[in-house]
């Protein structure tokens, strides 16, 4: 295993390399930490996971874990993955396994996943994108996966318009961002950020083009190397690379 330090500013990288599938980090940027998890979509077994072989929601990372087992899976890492209802279902688009489960959501409403434009995360044969929902029906790839939330962080290598710099609404957050197609980059913040704050590090600091956010307060992460199974309430869709 090597660690090394980058120091430029107030910009500090962490990084740990070893066996484990996922490559952590622990990033500094503007005075705020974050975990950051990145997965080689090429390389890694990338899947969205919500119910067991009886319909239960898995809700928590190991019951996910005792699930994966018997079949001779170990999850190395996961994430939370998605906004949910009050019955655990996905309130948007959710492609596992190549099918999907529920449909893509262009309704308008309250709430983060309705703060337009929102975003889908998916998996094709080309690799990882994040887009725009209403960009999702053009595809004309097969969707190993895809999980839609909102907003959307980054689009095109801009903020998501209701962004504001100096908001007070902070929170620990997670997200995902796709600096190149066989990367796929998971955060979560360390300390409760904003959605400026948090956009702007997936952008200037990570260079992802294209972000989506996942969900805030529930944002937990399951790791072996970090020796993490954060617990904070029950969740809905997960996402995980098992080996």
């Amino acid at each position: 295993m090597r660690a090394w330090f980058v120091i430029a500013g107030l910009v500090m990288l962490t990084t740990l390399q070893g066996a484990s599938a996922v490559d952590f980090s622990t990033v500094e940027f503007a005075g705020k930490t974050f975990t950051v998890c990145r997965v080689n979509v090429r390389k890694e077994h990338l899947e969205l996971y919500h119910r067991d072989d009886t319909g239960q929601p898995f809700k928590r990372f190991d019951r996910l874990t005792a699930w994966l087992l018997p079949q001779g899976k170990k999850l190395v890492f996961a994430m939370n993955a998605g906004m949910y209802h009050a019955d655990f279902s996905a309130v948007g688009l959710f492609v596992a396994g190549g099918q999907q489960l529920v449909p893509l959501n262009t309704a308008s409403g309250e709430g983060n996943f309705f703060l337009k434009p929102n975003g889908v995360f998916v998996l094709t044969a080309s690799g990882a994108r994040v887009i725009e929902a209403s960009e999702y029906p053009n595809l004309h790839e097969r969707v190993v996966l895809a999980t839609q939330s909102g907003p959307l962080l980054v689009h095109n290598g801009r903020l998501h318009p209701a962004f504001r710099e100096g908001s007070e609404s902070r929170l620990v957050r997670n997200g995902v961002g796709v600096p190149l197609p066989d990367a796929a980059i998971f955060v979560m913040s360390d300390v409760p950020v904003n959605f400026y704050e948090f956009a702007t590090f997936f952008r200037d600091r990570l260079h992802c083009p294209d972000a989506l956010f996942l969900d805030g307060t529930i944002s937990s992460v399951y790791s072996t190397e970090l020796k993490r199974n954060d617990f904070r309430m029950d969740l809905g869709p997960i996402i995980g690379v098992t080996e």
